[in-house]
């Protein structure tokens, strides 16, 4: 599978999630590979969250959104200026913030955040299902000779 790339650098305010999210999605689409419906809705939540986090807690200036589809696997990065590292915590079932991150661990493979020089950086990856070749080279039986 080739490789794709989206990046695009968005203000921090709350109408960038809508429109990051959907160029995203836009992008994904057009790759022509073979990600199937689940996959690029995932993509999409998980974009959302991502950004949505970003833009509440980085505070004024640019949030940067990276969509990579590099072999079987779809990576989502989200850098801004906050050094501030995401944590998981346990939301009561009151509180009407702090599931995203919870979203996010529940719908990627692998997730995480790093400090940056300028901020942080918040990513997460999704790994697409096998297809049919490879689905059938995982299940042949091993032949001894």
């Amino acid at each position: 599978m080739a490789a794709h790339h989206l990046t695009l650098s968005v203000p921090a305010t709350p109408s960038t999630v809508t429109d990051a999210r959907h160029q995203a999605v836009d992008a994904i689409a057009g790759w022509k590979a073979e990600l199937d419906d689940e996959v690029v809705h995932t993509a999409e939540l998980v974009i959302s969250e991502l950004v949505t986090n970003a833009v509440r807690y980085a505070g004024p200036g640019q949030v940067s959104l990276t969509v990579r589809l590099v072999e079987a696997v779809l990576h989502i990065e989200v850098c801004d200026s906050s050094p501030t590292l995401p944590r998981l915590g346990l939301p009561d079932e009151y509180s009407e913030n702090g599931r995203g991150l919870f979203l996010v661990a529940a719908l990627a493979d692998r997730y995480g955040a790093e400090p940056t020089p300028t901020g942080k950086r918040c990513w997460a990856e999704i790994a697409l299902p096998a297809g049919p070749d490879q689905r059938d080279a995982i299940s042949l039986p091993l032949q001894r000779s």
